[in-house]
């Protein structure tokens, strides 16, 4: 499943394609999975070549981190794993500085998760979502403090508008911070918005791209149908009726989706889910996909998911259906406005590989 490592971003940060996504480690919320079977995950994982864990303070009340830490001391593992772990959510009602983004509270979450994982080091600090308050010159800072200080190696933002995230990388390279390494943000055939400016940003600017959600919250796994008179158990209907934004897919869009989903799986002879996460973890600009579970064979069949390569044609139908609405600036950018640009000229990107020394070496040099 996974043999080889990707760096993430432009950091030397090597990960597997596939994260374990550790939100379904406990049952506080409802849903989600016991300990041992949560212990099995990670066996499975680690079988299966994995070395990225993903996790945050706010998970089942912070049930997810303590899990994890004892799952990786106990198999000896904490040098070969990569521990990415969030900020921002407030686990104390009353108390304004137990969540955001400011100094303060990330210093005292840092501390709460190196405890609950029971490391003295976190991979990969990820501030979780914006808070609309702080500026990203303090968090930048605090974040570079904490790398110096040895108690995370590696930045990263989720859920953060564009602007922000390039604001918060052009403040680290100009004041020599460390840099944005990773964007973990929603991906998937059903929410497809991140392609108009992340991933963009993440390929010039050196942030590779988690993706959470790759399914959907299930809606993508097939478990879920339009007009079904049965509800399906899971997330979006456990969470039916909820105001986050993850949770709310059953709409027409989503179903013309879920349909020609179903029918390029079948023509592939894989499950749903598998070619969903398939798709993503190949589109442009993807460092790494976090997946989830609840069950073991869940899990197994999702790591089966790098396993074949999605047909030019098939992935088209899928490109096709779930397109999304291209707004405004870039809906002005189409033929008819870079024409007036060019002088009708067609003018691209550089190709892949192209540096101005190779360019120097090939035509100045002599070589052919």
């Amino acid at each position: 499943m996974m043999t080889m490592y990707y760096t993430l971003g432009r950091s030397g940060l090597r990960v597997s394609r596939l994260a374990l996504g550790t939100m379904t480690f406990g049952t506080e919320w409802g849903w989600g999975a016991d300990k041992e079977t949560a212990r099995a995950l990670v066996d499975a994982y680690l079988e299966a070549g994995g070395n990225l864990f993903d996790t945050a303070d706010l998970y089942t009340g912070g049930t997810a981190e303590t899990w994890l830490g004892e799952f990786i001391a106990e198999r000896g593992l904490r040098d070969k794993a990569v521990i990415a772990t969030k900020f921002t959510y407030n686990a104390e009602p009353g108390n304004p500085n137990a969540g955001g983004n400011g100094r303060k509270t990330i210093i005292r979450a840092v501390e709460g998760s190196l405890k609950r994982l029971g490391t003295d080091y976190i991979d990969l600090y990820i501030l979780h979502t914006w808070d609309r308050l702080t500026p990203p010159e303090e968090v930048m800072r605090t974040l570079d403090d904490l790398v110096r200080a040895g108690k995370i190696r590696h930045v990263g933002l989720s859920n953060v508008p564009a602007w922000y995230a390039s604001r918060a990388q052009a403040v680290a390279e100009h004041r020599g911070y460390e840099p944005v390494s990773a964007l973990q943000l929603e991906y998937s055939l059903a929410e497809r918005n991140i392609e108009h400016e992340f991933v963009p940003f993440g390929t010039r600017h050196g942030a590779g791209i988690m993706v959470w959600s790759p399914l959907a919250s299930g809606l993508l796994s097939g478990k879920y149908r339009s007009g079904a008179d049965g509800k399906a158990s899971g997330r979006l209907e456990t969470m039916r009726g909820s105001t986050n934004p993850g949770f709310q897919k059953f709409n027409d869009r989503n179903w013309e989706i879920v349909a020609e989903l179903e029918k390029v799986a079948d023509q592939i002879g894989r499950s749903m889910a598998q070619v969903a996460v398939n798709w993503a973890a190949t589109s442009p600009g993807i460092a790494s996909v976090i997946i989830g579970a609840t069950k073991l064979d869940q899990l197994k069949n999702n790591l089966g998911a790098l396993d074949f390569d999605i047909p030019a044609d098939l992935r088209a139908r899928l490109d096709t259906v779930s397109k999304p609405v291209t707004p405004f600036p870039y809906s002005f950018f189409g033929a008819e406005i870079q024409g007036g640009i060019t002088g009708g000229l067609a003018v691209g990107d550089k190709p892949l590989g192209y540096t101005p020394d190779l360019l120097m070496q090939g035509s100045f040099a002599g070589v052919s």
